[in-house]
């Protein structure tokens, strides 16, 4: 056998054992590739996922907000007509019976009024329970949308 063979074959052993080299890493990477794709397409779903949730808690959200903007303007509009005299608050109370031996014919006696401190008291009272109430019926749809999936 001839060094021109010689050199030959150890050139075609070396290619062969560098083509199996490298069919060995190749499959390795491709296993990686495999499993990285369907880690991606997993993430993919995932965001979107979550984009939606994002989205429906976002008009949950906006919802309830407004709901309660308009209960305050509400609330504010109905103070505001109170305070002009276009609209009255009623409450149920006993006065205590002015004496049948008074002189006067109680033509100077006042409409009964609150006083200020309660009426103030009386509108934060209103506005705390719309609040409330709209807080409430959206941390149930958030529990209903979100937590009860």
């Amino acid at each position: 056998m001839s060094t021109a063979t010689k050199i030959w074959f150890g050139v075609c052993g070396i290619l062969a054992i560098s083509l199996m080299l490298l069919l060995h890493l190749y499959g390795g990477l491709k296993d990686n590739y495999q499993l990285l794709s369907s880690q991606f397409t997993e993430q993919v779903a995932i965001n979107k996922d979550y984009k939606s949730r994002i989205q429906s808690l976002h008009e949950l959200d906006t919802m309830y907000t407004q709901e309660l903007t308009n209960a305050k303007t509400e609330i504010d509009s109905l103070r505001d007509a109170v305070k002009s005299g276009t609209k009255r608050v009623y409450i149920k109370a006993e006065c205590p019976k002015v004496g049948a031996d008074t002189t006067e014919s109680g033509s100077n006696e006042a409409a009964p009024r609150l006083s200020e401190a309660t009426e103030q008291d009386y509108w934060r009272l209103r506005e705390m329970m719309a609040e409330n109430e709209k807080q409430t019926l959206y941390l149930q749809d958030y529990i209903r949308t979100e937590c009860l999936r």
